[in-house]
């Protein structure tokens, strides 16, 4: 299970370093084998390989006559990298990865239970801006009486 939120940096040759405590769960559910790909919010999804198959298994099952449903496959799919953590626990994100979500040297990580979100620093601050006018109403109505 994935939670928290990590400012992490990408190092000269594009390679993150995972924070100890999301590498030691990548670890464990995966082997260190993880799938990076492209979210519509134009983040990074970081999921651990046995997360990201049934995930992939139902997304290629969808028709592709629905021009909204190709256009999430293509993005979903088409931008899936798998990728192996090394033994200093670092990633290497590809080139198409990072400039889709406008990766530069520092990022953020966001644990969202199976899987990791990755944001550019400026897009992060932005949703997180936008997580915040909820407070004054406009709850998605799955959210109407929930409390913490």
């Amino acid at each position: 299970m994935f939670r928290g939120v990590a400012t992490v940096s990408l190092d000269s040759k594009s390679r993150l370093v995972v924070p100890a405590r999301y590498r030691d769960a990548l670890l464990v559910n995966g082997g260190g084998r993880v799938v990076v790909t492209a979210d519509p919010g134009r983040c990074l999804l970081l999921y651990p390989l046995p997360e990201w198959e049934p995930i992939e298994k139902k997304l290629n099952t969808l028709s592709d006559f629905d021009p909204r449903t190709r256009s999430i496959k293509q993005l979903l799919v088409g931008y899936a990298h798998d990728i192996e953590m090394d033994g200093a626990g670092r990633v290497l994100l590809p080139p198409m990865l990072r400039k889709f979500a406008e990766l530069e040297k520092s990022a953020v990580m966001v644990g969202q239970g199976s899987k990791i979100e990755l944001w550019s620093e400026a897009r992060w601050d932005a949703q997180v801006e936008q997580a915040l006018t909820f407070r004054d109403g406009g709850l998605p109505p799955e959210l109407e009486g929930f409390t913490l």
